[in-house]
């Protein structure tokens, strides 16, 4: 009975591994198969024209490359900092545990309410304006439950063998965190941020009140301006403009770029993941 369950489980999970990946692979197809056409030189490196039903997607990538950066300098940093103070300084009480739930439950709070919480926050109450900074702050925002929690995860998977043996050679706690557990943890913190901020780069309801506009003529080139966004440009085309079945082949090409992006930075973090099990 026992080998019985076993083939019957594996046979489940196989079923469901080919479910799943014909369905994805069907969807991808669907949209590359589309958007081909559309692919070239000048469609990524063009400026929209004619009513949007013409040229290029430049804008929106500039736009989407410069709002994720900007939500990877104000996430990243407290993200680490919160989960090296949560795994390595606080002591196991109530609060502490209070303090993960939180973080647990904000992970799953629908990413409007983020858009609506930083348009009160950064656009009115801090005066920034819908802005590319409004809007990499409200994404920084709703990226941090995510970094704060594969952080932890990182630095748990830490030997505490390793720390203690630094400790007995005279180090510091704080000389003892730098020098040898966010080194060896850095490989899965940097998987983590990456693959946050590769789904940050799809979001498009926390941008959509904080400063994304449907055209702009010209690049983003400062914090305080409006952008464009391949996420809400795609939505845009898809959904709103007066002239859909014309531009279909550009939403379809544009989402096929914002998948090859997205597809990318998961890559990095597959590499990096690889590496690391090969330095192991």
């Amino acid at each position: 009975m026992k080998k019985v369950k076993n083939i019957l489980n594996w046979a489940l999970f196989i079923v469901s591994t080919f479910i799943v990946c014909t369905i994805l692979g069907l969807i991808l197809w669907d949209i590359f198969s589309r958007g081909f056409s559309s692919l070239s030189w000048n469609f990524i490196s063009g400026f929209p024209s004619d009513g949007m039903t013409k040229g290029g997607i430049l804008p929106a990538i500039i736009g989407t490359l410069f709002l994720t950066l900007i939500t990877t300098l104000f996430a990243v940093p407290f993200g680490v900092a919160c989960a090296v103070y949560l795994n390595e300084y606080a002591k196991p009480s109530l609060l502490t545990n209070i303090i993960r739930a939180s973080i647990r439950n904000l992970a799953g709070i629908p990413s409007i309410i983020y858009g609506l919480f930083g348009l009160a926050l950064f656009v009115q109450s801090l005066h920034l304006g819908t802005s590319v900074l409004s809007a990499g702050l409200t994404l920084g925002l709703l990226s941090l439950p995510y970094i704060i929690t594969t952080s932890e995860e990182a630095l748990k998977r830490i030997p505490n063998s390793m720390r203690e043996a630094t400790l007995a050679l005279g180090a510091t706690q704080f000389e003892t965190i730098k020098d040898v557990v966010l080194p060896k943890a850095l490989p899965g913190i940097l998987t983590g941020v990456i693959l946050t901020m590769s789904r940050a780069a799809g979001e498009t309801a926390p941008i959509l009140f904080t400063g994304v506009a449907f055209y702009i003529n010209g690049l983003t080139t400062s914090f305080n301006q409006e952008f464009m966004a391949l996420p809400y440009h795609l939505y845009m085309l898809s959904t709103q403009h007066q002239a859909i079945e014309q531009v279909r082949p550009l939403a379809y090409g544009t989402a096929s770029v914002l998948i090859l992006l997205v597809f990318g930075l998961n890559m990095i973090a597959f590499y990096i993941r690889f590496k690391h099990r090969e330095q192991d």
